[in-house]
């Protein structure tokens, strides 16, 4: 395959489960054509312009990988003939840098780390073949990358463009206990649609995440600006110049061409450019412990958006509440990683009065993983949407106007 130069190549762009709604939404959002859509892909075409773009503005994408062979793989040694096919030479470099990550589900293996290894040693034995040398590979997050996914009889081998996964965004310095995964914070957002423009509350707010990813929002500043490497900027031919090609702010007939490399930071550059922090609305984290609030601060000042943040240590029911209505959004313990059920009980109790007596009008939201605890908010439910957090199970619920239950004639459910 020729990455840089082809015009019209299926990119798969894999997210995690339940979130391939929020992809679809930005994927359409974006100006592509979905051509397939799973519990966890998102399948668009284009060219190495839109594989950069994907990678630098999607917010709840996990991979974006382009396909390198589907074959017929019934154990071990047909994935090391399979992956030993395909033209790695013209791929990466011999001096260069690989790593390997795979999802198998295939009965002939045992141990996961086999598929990943075979991988390694197909790509090593054909770039010896080819170069008289071959790249180092290990398990850093640097370099090419290569994925490969095997369900059983079946394996696809992918270019992963992204290496790293995109939600690392590179800010969370300090993770605190159990949190939020960024891709995760954005689709919460979506699903709220907050306009960007009202404000938006975050008690209980963590290691910050859902507070720094409205503001990055807000801001209109890509998620993946932060990131210092994506893979594929480690694919052979990223810095040498295509004849044809020019870099996006500059005509064709004043430049003869131009590299990968530099039309990335075009890319860039353009969507620095559409950033702003004018106007940007009231965003408000609060949480009970200061320690909690001192780490959501470091990693709103590593994302670069602390000043457009206002933090608080305070119970949830002290956070300050705007005049102007907006969204507020709760992710309390669950009583599966963190807390117990029975002492939660009255928290989730106080939650649903907070929102009932301080922020009526407001858009609330609270995810969990316990639907007995939900109950005992107490308000009437817009809807509420299935999203997985990490291996939990939860709900996000959306209180309209956080009303009381009994209070609105449609009733609850």
């Amino acid at each position: 395959m020729k990455i840089w130069t082809d015009k019209n190549f299926p990119i798969i762009i894999s997210c995690a489960k339940q979130l391939s709604r929020w992809t679809e939404a930005e994927v359409l959002d974006m100006g592509y054509k979905p051509i397939e859509v799973t519990e966890n892909t998102v399948v668009v075409r284009g060219d190495m312009r839109d594989m950069m773009r994907l990678n630098l503005f999607l917010r709840t994408a996990h991979r974006v990988l382009v396909p390198l062979l589907r074959t017929t793989c019934r154990n071990i040694r047909d994935l090391y003939q399979a992956v030993l096919s395909i033209d790695w030479e013209n791929l990466l470099e011999a001096d260069g840098y690989f790593s390997v990550s795979s999802v198998v589900h295939n009965y002939t293996i045992r141990d996961t780390r086999l598929p990943s290894l075979h991988t390694k040693d197909a790509i090593a034995d054909r770039m010896r073949e080819k170069c008289q040398r071959r790249p180092d590979s290990g398990g850093e997050n640097k370099g090419a990358a290569v994925f490969v996914y095997w369900e059983k009889d079946e394996a696809i081998i992918y270019l992963d463009t992204s290496g790293e996964p995109l939600s690392k965004r590179g800010y969370r310095k300090i993770p605190g206990s159990a949190p939020m995964q960024e891709t995760l914070a954005a689709a919460c957002i979506m699903a709220m649609h907050w306009d960007s423009k009202t404000p938006f509350l975050s008690p209980m707010c963590g290691s910050g995440t859902p507070a720094i990813e409205a503001t990055m929002i807000a801001m209109n500043r890509a998620p993946g600006a932060l990131k210092g490497h994506f893979a594929f900027q480690s694919i052979k031919g990223y810095g040498r110049i295509i004849p044809g090609e020019s870099a996006p702010t500059v005509a064709p007939r004043q430049h003869s061409g131009a590299s990968p490399e530099q039309i990335w930071k075009e890319i860039v550059l353009e969507a620095k450019s559409h950033e702003t922090t004018d106007n940007l609305p009231p965003i408000i984290a609060t949480d009970i412990s200061p320690e909690a609030v001192e780490n959501a601060h470091t990693n709103a000042i590593a994302a670069g958006v602390a000043p457009y943040i206002t933090f608080k240590a305070c119970d949830f029911a002290e956070t300050p509440i705007p005049e102007a209505k907006g969204c507020i959004f709760f992710n309390p313990e669950y009583g599966i990683r963190l807390g117990n059920p029975k002492e939660l009980a009255p928290v989730y109790e106080r939650i649903g009065t907070f929102l009932h007596e301080k922020c009526p009008g407001w858009m609330g939201a609270l995810i969990t993983g316990s639907q007995e605890l939900s109950h005992l908010v107490n308000l009437y439910y817009k809807t509420r949407i299935p999203f997985f957090n990490g291996p939990i199970d939860c709900r996000l619920f959306l209180y309209e106007g956080c009303e009381l239950k009994g209070q609105n004639i449609n009733g609850n459910e």
